[in-house]
Parts: C-alpha cells; sequence; structure tokens
C-alpha cells in the first residue's frame, strides 16, 4: 500500500511540474535551431553529434517561415530560397506549428520550449528536440566566441 501511494506522490508532482506553453512563449522560437536528437515513436534515439544545417524560424503575430539554413566557419550563414510557411494554433492547451509549402502541408506539436531547449512532436509521434544553435568552436579552447 505503501508503495501505491508513492508511486502516486511522485506521478502527480511531475504531472503538476509538466510545462504549461502559453502564447507568450511563441516568441522564444525565432532564431536558429540545431537537432539534438530524435525520438521515435518505437522508442529508438537518434543522437546528433555536430549539424551540417539548422532550422532558422521567424515568427511574428502567429505567423512566420521555417527555413534550412548551413552554418559557415565565419560565423554567416547559407541561405538558398526553399522555405516553409508556419502558422500557430492553439487548439484547447496545446500549440502546433501547421507547416505549408506548395507541396503539402503538415502539423507539429510543441510539446516544450525555453531560451535554449525546444521539443517539437509530430503526427507519427516522433520527438524533435533541438538546442538553440551557438557560434562554431573549432578550437575548443575555452575561449568564446561572438
Amino acid at each position: 500500500m505503501k508503495n501505491i501511494v508513492w508511486f502516486l506522490l511522485v506521478s502527480f508532482f511531475f504531472i503538476s511540474c509538466e510545462q504549461k506553453i502559453k502564447p507568450s512563449d511563441i516568441s522564444k522560437i525565432n532564431g536558429y535551431w540545431e537537432i539534438e536528437k530524435v525520438v521515435f515513436d518505437k522508442g529508438k534515439d537518434k543522437e546528433y553529434g555536430m549539424n551540417e544545417s539548422y532550422d532558422y524560424f521567424e515568427i511574428a503575430n502567429n505567423k512566420g517561415f521555417r527555413k534550412k539554413v548551413m552554418p559557415q566557419l565565419d560565423g554567416t550563414f547559407v541561405v538558398n530560397n526553399a522555405y516553409e510557411n508556419v502558422s500557430i494554433r492553439v487548439k484547447e492547451d496545446q500549440l502546433f506549428l501547421d507547416y505549408a509549402t506548395p507541396f503539402m502541408k503538415w502539423s507539429e506539436e510543441l510539446v516544450a520550449i525555453s531560451d535554449d531547449k525546444l521539443v517539437l512532436i509530430n503526427a507519427e509521434k516522433t520527438e524533435y528536440h533541438y538546442k538553440k544553435a551557438t557560434a562554431i568552436n573549432l578550437l575548443d579552447d575555452g575561449k568564446k566566441v561572438k
């Protein structure tokens, strides 16, 4: 009986600590994001080390776009003309990013957002974990790069 009570208390704690995403959090999406890992519905994870491309989001008034950009060693990015239109949709207590290109439409749920972490989940229950992109430091000398 003690184990059941303990389990319930711990479960309630984690449920109450679940991050509620507010509309004011949407502005945190803006910027460069580097994929850290992908968690598939079947339980397999794919970890990413260094990425050749980042996702760049620019959203204002619940509309914007996402582009793939490639970071360069000098701090600039190579960008092409391909992009996805993004609109924010609120359904009950959930926030969705609705994407559209001339060829298809899809949605991802915004599961978690902070200044340096982003988690999106698609219709196939695949989770995409991002970290805020930072400057590339090849020297690894501990010095901050601009």
